[in-house]
């Protein structure tokens, strides 16, 4: 791989390569990470529209047990999971390093602590309001499934597991789906519209087995995301809060689920 020069936009960097070996590269990142999760919820999406009942009356659950009855080998599961979770965050770094840069060009690191997590607590709070709201529209328009974040037997290590996978969800698709690709992009020349248009559509496509709802509302995400993303040149305020959204859902239903009648448990 050759080194050009670097662009100083928080999504361009150094030239690496060709573009037909950008483009090679980027394909195999997403193949094995979110891409492949886009092709595999669109699937599911499939059989969800063609069993018998409504959407709304089908469950989607995102931290399920791996091992029923067997609390300890499901323990060893979910530690397995979150871990190779992470897996392709690691090759992307490996691969900036080879490019001459590191994680810290997509602004994945500690240096700013303070901002970072006030950003990530205001977007969260704004995001994770509105997204709650539109779910239970979608669901009960019949158009989503309906969402058991958790599904995890009531013992010791399920808040620590669920707190865990939230943060692997939100280190994996912002640094992937914010940071990587937006600068593999405008590495391979492609307009900020049609950026902005396939890290959303992407965003929302590996929701898709969720429902219309899912979709939709993780593509507006991922909109206002990559806009905010270009006006600070960090993923961490997103990591923030895309991680704080997820452990309200998956800790906030493991607590409340069968306790309230408005949360939709199927």
């Amino acid at each position: 791989m050759t080194t050009a020069s670097t662009e100083s936009d928080p999504a361009g960097g150094a030239a690496v390569g060709s573009r037909r070996l950008l483009a090679v590269e980027l394909l195999i990142v997403l193949g094995l990470s979110l891409g492949a999760s886009g092709l595999s919820a669109a699937i599911s999406f499939v059989g969800s529209l063609t069993e018998a009942g409504a959407l709304g009356q089908q469950v989607a659950v995102l931290n399920g047990s791996r091992a029923p009855g067997r609390p300890w080998l499901d323990l060893a599961w979910q530690l397995y999971y979150i871990a190779r979770g992470l897996m392709p965050v690691v090759l992307v770094g490996y691969l900036l390093v080879r490019e001459g840069t590191s994680l810290r060009v997509l602004g994945f690191d500690l240096t700013r602590k303070l901002s970072d997590l006030r950003r990530g607590a205001a977007v969260a709070a704004v995001i994770g309001g509105t997204g709650l709201g539109l779910y239970l529209a979608a669901q009960a328009a019949d158009v989503n499934l309906t969402v058991a974040p958790s599904g995890l037997p009531d013992v010791w290590w399920r808040i620590p597991v669920l707190v865990a996978s939230a943060w692997q969800n939100a280190v994996l698709e912002e640094v992937v789906v914010l940071g990587y690709l937006l600068r593999r992009l405008r590495q391979l020349g492609w307009s900020w519209p049609a950026m902005v248009l396939a890290s959303s559509l992407l965003r929302g496509s590996y929701h898709l087995y969720q429902g219309i709802g899912g979709l939709v509302g993780n593509m507006v995400m991922g909109a206002v995301f990559c806009l905010l993303y270009r006006r600070w040149g960090r993923v961490m305020p997103f990591v923030v809060a895309h991680a704080l959204i997820d452990t309200v859902a998956f800790v906030g239903y493991a607590l409340l689920a069968g306790h309230v009648g408005w949360l939709p448990t199927g």
